[in-house]
């Protein structure tokens, strides 16, 4: 599904839809997308729904997985992973906030660490080493790193360890649904995609769709959402205008991305003229190379909604792979500064000054890559490009600390070794690039023994 979508060294994509190597299930290598305004959206989704529970929003990551089938789940703690397949097939921003309740009442009720308390045996150890290997992969970047801790797993499914017991599954229904109640949402949402999975059960295991194989959906759970509408006072609760219009713009986003062109123009006819539909067709003759319609397309969307940072940052993405850098630049500063705090934003921004590479626009990205790097300290290609900027800077010391931060990252223990011994011969003993570069060197010992002892 995602070879229609271009990617460059460390899988980046379009609109800052970061792509990183995810050990899956039946271990195809589904791909993590990262892209600041779909996170946002599933974020405002959630958010109300986390702060009901008692969690802090900032304390929840969530991870999109590309993957066409209907999941999500929660694992490693306070991570909620959703399968692009949930979204393109919810059919309303309300079914999608039901399986968020949903899978917040996990969270909340401590199912998956009482789960993990019951794990016994090598073949339960396999599994644990399953999901420890994805989120690897997923905080590192590197499809290798979670790899090789995947190992004792392969073959064995995530969806064994995620499997929870009806007594949980009913507990999550009801905490799902009070978190809905204290954010004066409807559960109709959770009662509809319950209704659409139902009929799953009845299929082979082989035929079903993950969310069926690890949350059973039952005749009696369903009724129970049905009797709690009955008592609901926000049973006929309609949505906010707001996060429908974000919901559908989010689908339409993801469909010109993951389908074929084609399918988008099927789709969203010239016909159409609402926001998300001609957001849908400007990123669909992008990809077709075929800027002469795309670019009108994002202009009067960025004329329509001059403060929407995600429309400028489409335009520069398009302009950049087309190779006009100083075009690119003028539309990412624009989003950079209609949406200071996006990392994502930041690292294309900081490509573009570097690609130009005037020594204003260095010392720019500089900051820029700074920026990102403490708000996205697990994206290797930020360290990356920092290394670039610092080496153009003539700092030549850090720029060897952010290469061994790149490295490590990425599983290269030994070129991570190697950046820090170069770092630490030039940079003062005791600052703060060397006492990390230290540091560095102290994890990739640790991680390369680790590695030995395994074998």
């Amino acid at each position: 599904m995602l070879g229609n979508m271009r990617t460059r060294v460390i899988l980046w994509l379009a609109l800052a839809i970061f792509l990183v190597p995810l050990p899956s299930r039946d271990a195809l290598g589904a791909k993590l997308i990262r892209d600041t305004e779909i996170e946002n959206t599933i974020r405002a989704i959630g958010s109300p729904l986390f702060e009901a529970a008692g969690l802090r929003s900032d304390d929840i990551r969530i991870f999109l997985i590309a993957d066409e089938t209907l999941n999500a789940f929660v694992a490693g703690g306070l991570n909620l992973f959703i399968h692009t397949g949930l979204i393109m097939n919810a059919k309303n921003v309300n079914q999608l906030a039901g399986v968020v309740a949903h899978e917040t009442g996990h969270i909340a009720g401590g199912h998956l660490a009482r789960f993990s308390g019951r794990i016994r045996g090598a073949g339960s150890a396999a599994l644990v080493a399953t999901i420890l290997g994805a989120l690897t992969a997923i905080a590192t970047g590197s499809g290798e790193a979670g790899a090789a801790i995947v190992i004792g797993g392969q073959g064995a499914a995530i969806g064994s360890i995620l499997a929870y017991s009806r007594a949980q599954e009913a507990a999550a229904d009801q905490a799902g649904m009070q978190f809905l109640d204290e954010t004066h949402q409807s559960s109709r949402g959770m009662r509809d995609f319950f209704k659409t999975l139902e009929d799953q059960e009845l299929l082979p295991p082989s035929m079903q769709n993950p969310y069926v194989q690890t949350h059973p959906i039952t005749r009696y759970r369903i009724e129970s959402v049905e009797s709690h509408l009955t008592r609901s006072p926000y049973r006929d609760a309609k949505p906010d205008p707001k996060l429908v219009e974000k919901f559908v713009r989010m689908r339409a986003k993801l469909q010109a991305y993951l389908n074929p062109p084609t399918d988008t123009f099927r789709d969203y006819p010239a016909s159409d003229t609402s926001v998300a539909a001609r957001y849908a067709r400007a990123i669909a003759h992008y990809r077709k190379n075929d800027l002469d319609h795309a670019l009108p397309l994002m202009d009067a969307l960025i004329r329509d909604e001059p403060r929407n940072p995600y429309f400028a940052e489409m335009k520069g993405q398009a302009l950049l792979e087309a190779g006009r850098i100083e075009e690119a630049r003028d539309a990412y500063e624009k989003a950079a500064q209609l949406d200071p705090d996006s990392g994502l934003i930041r690292i294309d921004l900081a490509r573009t000054q570097l690609a130009l590479n005037r020594k204003p626009l260095v010392k720019a990205a500089l900051d820029n890559l700074l920026i990102a790097t403490r708000k996205n300290p697990e994206m290797p290609i930020a360290w990356q490009q920092l290394a670039i900027a610092y080496g153009r800077d003539g700092q030549i010391g850090m720029s060897n600390v952010a290469s061994a931060e790149h490295a490590l990252l990425t599983g290269k223990l030994k070129d991570a070794l190697y950046h820090t011994a170069r770092a630490k011969k030039k940079l003062p003993s005791g600052s703060a690039g060397w006492v990390r570069a230290e540091d560095i060197q102290e994890l990739a010992k640790r991680r390369l023994k680790e590695n030995e002892d395994r074998r």
